[in-house]
């Protein structure tokens, strides 16, 4: 469990630096460009991955989508955190839960018991509770948290493949992904460079670091905790979305004083009662 509060914790954390580099004019591209470059080192010296270990057979099929994903889903997020609050844009992100849920019952062939199903459906309401009424100043704005709901979604159902890959340390697989995606960013941010003439700024590289560091650790941490879970991969896809929900909100509303309706608080307390069913599931 502790995995899965340490990934909860560096997820939000990513969100809170998108929220604060709004203040000092931050380019998002650039960002997420310098947060792979620091995320591999982070990796290479945490863990020497051996890349000799990686051959044709390796899952490269996986590894692409995953790099390729990560920093376009990535820009996205950055833009509905800015355009529509951390609150919502967790909500939304996390209500990408139900894509990997299904793919746990119908690919991975996971049984449900009744305490799952219960806190499966309790979260689905708090879910719509948070997301409830956009103003309409966001209505243009709802497709960055829409690509951000479906890119997760698929996300988290790769991850838990390279978690399931045993032929190659998943730390090894981390390093290779973490590569493809510095490559596909740095693509984008030479574009931006060479033909719409954007410098390159020093404070990008600083909070790009600061995002390599936690997402690094999100990614880590939530790879651990389906180590941990393996044979419930949904305690970790349910108890990770409702999670980042919960502390997201809490941040958004007293840090950032972002508003919520008393629909969006009862969200946030079912969200909690649904973790407890998702727990105790697990327990029993």
């Amino acid at each position: 469990m502790l995995f899965l509060i340490l990934s909860i914790v560096c997820s939000v954390t990513v969100g809170v630096i998108f929220k604060i580099t709004r203040h000092y004019n931050c380019n998002p591209v650039q960002i997420i460009t310098f947060n792979y470059v620091f995320a591999i080192l982070f990796c290479y010296f945490t863990f020497s991955p051996n890349l000799d270990e990686v051959t044709a057979s390796a899952p490269w099929n996986i590894y692409l989508s995953i790099g390729v994903l990560l920093p376009v889903v990535f820009l996205f997020l950055a833009a509905s955190i800015k355009y529509m609050g951390i609150v919502k844009t967790d909500a939304a992100q996390r209500l990408s839960l139900f894509i990997p849920i299904l793919a746990a019952w119908f690919i991975f062939k996971e049984e449900f018991n009744s305490y799952k199903v219960i806190g499966l459906v309790i979260g689905f309401w708090a879910l719509l509770f948070l997301l409830r009424k956009p103003s309409e100043n966001e209505q243009n704005k709802r497709l960055y948290p829409a690509i951000v709901l479906l890119g997760f979604g698929v996300i988290d159902i790769l991850f838990k493949q390279i978690a399931l890959y045993s032929t190659l340390p998943y730390t090894t697989s981390l390093f290779v992904v973490f590569d493809i995606a510095l490559a596909v960013s740095l693509l984008i941010m030479i574009y931006n460079t060479v033909l719409k003439k954007v410098k390159l700024e020093l404070k990008n590289i600083f909070f790009g670091s600061l995002v390599g560091l936690f997402n690094f650790g999100n990614i880590l941490f939530y790879l651990k905790a389906h180590k941990a879970f393996s044979e419930n991969p949904s305690t970790v896809f349910a108890g990770m979305n409702m999670g980042v929900i919960v502390l997201g909100s809490l941040v958004g509303v007293f840090f950032f004083n972002e508003k919520l309706s008393k629909t969006n608080f009862l969200g946030v307390i079912l969200a909690l009662i649904a973790i407890v069913f998702i727990v105790f599931s697990q327990i029993n």
